[in-house]
């Protein structure tokens, strides 16, 4: 009779592939203080994972497989790391004022923004999110407008070159987006070409740019760059804020805000 592994250890492993499909990567340390196991058991973990081929074990963790960056879809990216996006978002509202046009990507972590920024006054939202529309549409003093595009379903985003001239005619203060990935070469990047589009259409018509990071991006490069690193003003991330990072946003003259 074929064993099969217990139901928790089963949800154990498949949440530590979506962890390192949507990160990039995990450290065991990062693993036994979300999961409560051991090493020995994490180990274990990975090393099956591995067999299966949905990640690639390194020493002290585990990264995804060369090539195989992979775009998860909206309801699993939006479980992920979800305290930290909610206190990065909590952070970012200092940077929302009102009376202004700002522009929310169709990220996670700018649709937790436009949670926190529901009851704000005389306040004009461009986005390219399907959800963030909903969740601002019936807010009374809150404008959104949206370029026009084709929907993409693994995103609830809008995307195509029909924004662009909408995006022309606004002029957004500052732009907050989320991203895959952080890097001083590469800034921030993304895994879809026409998402990467979008994105570079928003931040080309903000004068300023607010990245939404948590810690797991930074050092991640995904397909194509949407926004330099050198041309971000701010990026808010969570408490976990890497050495490099600060020194290289000081280096750069970016603001870096850290979540508690």
């Amino acid at each position: 009779m074929l064993q099969t592994l217990p139901l928790f250890t089963a949800e154990r492993r498949q949440q530590i592939a979506t962890l390192v499909a949507a990160a990039g990567r995990v450290t065991v340390a990062e693993l036994r203080a979300r999961f409560g196991v051991s090493e020995v058991t994490l180990r274990k973990d990975l090393i099956a994972l591995e067999g299966e081929g949905k990640l690639q074990r390194t020493h002290g963790g585990a990264i995804i497989l060369p090539h195989e960056v992979t775009e998860q879809d909206f309801v699993r990216r939006e479980a992920l790391q979800a305290a930290e996006k909610a206190r990065i978002a909590t952070m970012a509202t200092t940077l929302v004022v009102d009376g202004t046009t700002i522009a929310l990507d169709a990220s996670t972590s700018a649709l937790a923004l436009a949670r926190q920024v529901r009851g704000r006054r005389d306040l004009t939202v461009v986005t390219s999110g399907l959800r963030i529309t909903l969740e601002l549409a019936g807010a009374p003093g809150i404008t959104v407008l949206m370029p026009g595009g084709q929907v993409r379903p693994e995103a609830l985003s809008l995307v195509g070159g029909w924004g662009a001239g909408v995006l022309g005619q606004v002029h957004i203060q500052r732009a907050f987006v989320g991203a895959q990935g952080l890097t001083q070469a590469a800034g921030l990047t993304d895994v879809n070409a026409a998402e990467v589009a979008m994105k570079r259409d928003l931040v080309g018509a903000a004068s300023e740019v607010v990245a939404l990071v948590d810690h797991t991006k930074w050092g991640q490069a995904a397909l194509a760059t949407f926004c330099p690193f050198e041309a971000l003003s701010t990026i808010v991330t969570d408490a976990s804020v890497a050495p490099d990072l600060a020194h290289a946003a000081q280096q750069a003259g970016i603001a870096l805000l850290a979540a508690p």
